[in-house]
């Protein structure tokens, strides 16, 4: 088998529509500078040619200055309110939102006022009504919006989305996928974190990284949940508000099923597999962003692993937003889509207190 000739060039940006030199770089404000920002997103943005950090808004003057002075094309640093107030608005094209999931919904409907794009974290926000809110905020104000779903713009995913579209699994039969982590060792070891804050996150597992697996389960078969069902747990006292763990299963168009898993006290690993009539396409790892991916394709008698060279996700992300914004292509995903998976995750949660399948409608 050669893989080579399947996967062709892994890490092309076959999304691409302009370059850097024909069009003005997106000067983005960034709402919220907790250390997925600092650590992930302001790297990448500094690294851009397509993007500018502008304006970083934290909770104080004091933060937002500080880190601002340390970041590589940033003018200014604003508070919320003044954020809200429409100070520095003329300093940026376009808002990242990477606040706790609760608070979406108020710097869209800012950003919509003053009509500035919106890249908004996943999960939208922290139930489905305030989603549908958010996508009907943004839309009647006539502004581009997209909700941040990382994998979509991973190279080894867009390989694998290929495989299936061209028939190489032949008709997709099933998929699973997991993806778990200690929290509180990997992430942040303070009980009290946001995570854990029902009223902020909306969920536990399932709404921070369950998301990742049901998503790209979506992506990779191009079609939407007809039907699931489900169960979460909890074993540590941290739990108490959100799920710790979940497990639930996932009914896609012509009886093409899901099975996904997700944890937040368990050691941290990721994957996707789709098997289908005549081959199977797994990534592992899949999810987390140091990891350097890899592709196994498998038919018939013939099986092959490509290592895909790491990119950094979120550059991927920033970039593909600003040509989305820059050209003319559309762009995608947008709040119709994110609101599916808030609808999705809910029924989960319901399916897990009745222990029957919902009916997606």
């Amino acid at each position: 088998m050669d893989l080579d000739a399947l996967v062709g060039d892994s890490c092309e940006r076959d999304w691409q529509t302009v370059t850097p030199q024909s069009v003005d770089e997106v000067r983005f404000a960034v709402i919220g500078l907790g250390w997925f920002t600092k650590g992930r997103a302001l790297p990448a943005l500094e690294e851009s040619d397509l993007c500018e950090p502008s304006v970083l808004v934290s909770s104080s003057t004091e933060k937002a200055e500080r880190v601002a002075a340390d970041t590589e094309g940033a003018s200014r640093g604003i508070t919320y309110d003044e954020f809200h107030d429409g100070e520095a608005r003329d300093a940026y094209d376009a808002v990242y939102v990477v606040t706790p999931n609760a608070l979406h919904l108020e710097y869209v409907e800012t950003a919509a006022d003053f009509g500035k794009a919106v890249l908004c974290e996943k999960p939208m926000e922290r139930d489905s009504e305030r989603a549908a809110k958010l996508r009907d905020v943004a839309a009647d104000a006539g502004i581009e919006l997209m909700i941040a779903y990382r994998m979509q713009t991973e190279p080894t995913v867009r390989r694998a989305r290929e495989l299936i579209e061209t028939g190489y699994v032949g008709e997709p039969m099933s998929v699973t996928g997991n993806m778990s982590q200690p929290l509180l060792e990997r992430i942040d070891a303070d009980p009290n974190q946001w995570r854990l804050d029902e009223s902020l996150a909306g969920g536990g597992a399932l709404f921070d990284i369950g998301i990742y697996p049901l998503n790209t389960a979506r992506f990779l078969l191009d079609e939407d949940p007809v039907a699931v069902t489900g169960n979460v747990s909890r074993t540590h006292e941290a739990f108490d508000e959100v799920e710790e763990t979940v497990a639930f299963s996932v009914e896609f168009p012509d009886e093409v099923y899901a099975q996904c898993y997700a944890s937040h006290n368990a050691r941290q690993s990721s994957g996707i597999t789709v098997t289908g009539t005549e081959g199977q396409v797994r990534i592992e790892p899949a999810f987390f962003q140091d990891q350097s991916r890899q592709l196994h394709v498998s038919r018939g008698d013939g099986r092959a692993s490509i290592t895909v060279t790491p990119v950094d996700q979120m550059l991927e992300e920033f970039d593909y937003f600003a040509d989305r914004l820059r050209g003319t292509a559309t762009l995608s995903p947008d709040g119709d889509h994110g609101l599916v998976d808030m609808r999705t995750m809910e029924a989960v949660y319901e399916a897990a207190e009745s222990d029957r399948w919902i009916t997606m409608e």
